[in-house]
């Protein structure tokens, strides 16, 4: 195995690794359904933009057989078939033309199921938890994209669900196998900036329309897109031409989780892995008043976390997005003097310093004079999507199986509520999945599927 390696370590730096990585647990997908040694069976919902990414790197280099794959949309992928990846579903039909094609994922279920052992699930937001949980019912592995779903509830039974079925699971945040984030943990539970005081997490989305009302009208839908199969669960609405398909969903309630739901499973990662942080107890939103179905043009979330060992008391983190070029919407930049605050990223405070990472990057320790002499640790190399194959082969184990992907999603979610509640406390009970001062908050814990479009153990 390749081990990455990142100047020479240090005694200090090598103490801390050993002692992070001694306490980092790597937990268990379960049993799975392709026997050793043998090439998995796969499928794809979505093979367009994200989606041909996914189906393409877990079945790279023959680690996987494509056999089946399903896309709304018959076009090319989004920006034409000659942009990024060359994706979309004449793509993918070149790609592997052996491979059945399909429009509806129910159908592709129900016929190509039993000859399957995996699925990558590369849909908008608010159709991840449908296709997921129907797969985990059918004792297939599932490889979701972020966030893992759409609702708090949904995330629950998912994880619940797939606990019980022993499949082995993925959610799409890549960023927890990269070296970056598993170096914040290692440095944060190796004592290197001492216990945490509070936490800094942001991003420069949304780069979508959000805070807008819904367009007045309709537009003729594209022959190559089957309006209803992409409304899927969502409450039915007419088509509009650039409103929602194929990018600008993220900002829709009905459709996504807006920019903290985008970023979130990604940026607050490595803050929640790191502290061992478990289920928030009170969140609250700071930010212009929100509108009646999208997601506001920027956000200040707050969470509040009970201690743990490697904090110094509860912790407090900040979520921030949007208008990060204004000084007055990054506070936290007086703390890292000198350093070039990056568009997404996180700033953990320390006892003895302050952590700065940029989304994709490599951790900074602070003040740099003060750790000069402290190298980064020495980790080795991990694939997210490769080990997700792997495992399905009883290969290894994934790094962001639902046991902790469900969990940072529904810290995620609840953001995206507190968000519909300027001004207001929320104080949450996540045992019992439910909201106990703010009894409205709760009706977007879990919300209904349109008519025919259920899911056992979810509607």
């Amino acid at each position: 195995m390749k081990t990455r390696l990142v100047n020479r370590t240090s005694r200090r730096g090598f103490l801390a690794t050993a002692a992070a990585m001694a306490s980092v647990t790597i937990l268990r997908s379960g049993l799975l359904k392709a026997a050793p040694n043998e090439t998995p069976n796969i499928a794809a919902v979505g093979v367009g933009g994200k989606g041909w990414g996914d189906i393409t790197e877990t079945s790279k280099n023959g680690a996987a057989n494509v056999v089946a794959f399903c896309d709304v949309n018959t076009g090319e992928g989004r920006g034409g078939a000659k942009k990024k990846a060359n994706s979309g579903f004449g793509a993918a039909a070149e790609k592997w033309p052996d491979a059945k094609r399909y429009t509806d994922w129910r159908e592709m279920l129900n016929k190509e199921g039993k000859r399957l052992n995996g699925l990558t699930v590369s849909t908008p937001d608010h159709m991840h938890a449908p296709i997921t949980m129907t797969a985990i019912q059918l004792g297939l592995a599932t490889y979701t994209q972020k966030p893992l779903t759409r609702t708090i509830h949904e995330a629950r039974q998912l994880t619940l669900a797939a606990r019980k079925a022993k499949v082995v699971t993925q959610m799409g945040n890549q960023g927890h196998s990269g070296y970056g984030y598993r170096a914040v943990v290692a440095l944060v539970q190796g004592g290197m900036i001492g216990k945490m005081q509070e936490a800094h997490a942001w991003s420069n989305r949304p780069i979508w329309p959000q805070g807008i009302d819904r367009p007045a009208g309709n537009s003729p839908v594209p022959e190559t897109l089957n309006w209803d199969l992409w409304l899927g669960c969502a409450p039915e609405r007419p088509y509009v031409d650039g409103a929602y398909a194929p990018f600008n969903w993220r900002g829709w309630y009905d459709f996504g989780a807006g920019a903290l739901g985008d970023m979130g499973c990604h940026i607050i990662d490595p803050v929640v892995w790191s502290m061992d942080l478990g289920a928030p107890t009170r969140v609250a939103y700071g930010g212009p008043p929100p509108k009646p179905e999208t997601f506001p043009t920027w956000e200040r979330i707050h969470y509040d976390f009970p201690a743990t060992k490697y904090t110094t008391g509860p912790l407090h983190m900040i979520w921030y997005d949007g208008r990060l070029g204004e000084e007055q919407v990054l506070p936290f930049a007086e703390l890292a003097p000198g350093a070039k605050i990056p568009t997404n990223g996180i700033l953990l405070v320390g006892e003895k310093g302050t952590l700065l990472c940029e989304h994709g990057g490599t951790p900074k320790l602070l003040p740099e004079a003060e750790f000069k002499d402290v190298s980064l640790p020495q980790l080795p190399e991990q694939d997210h999507y490769l080990a997700w194959t792997n495992a399905i082969r009883g290969e290894g184990t994934t790094t962001s199986n639902f046991d902790y992907a469900g969990p940072l999603t529904e810290t995620v979610l609840l953001g995206t509520i507190a968000s519909r509640f300027p001004g207001e406390q929320l104080d949450w009970d996540s045992a019992n999945l439910k909201f106990t001062n703010v009894a409205k908050a709760n009706d977007y814990v879990q919300q209904p599927y349109r008519k025919g479009w259920g899911v056992t153990g979810l509607s």
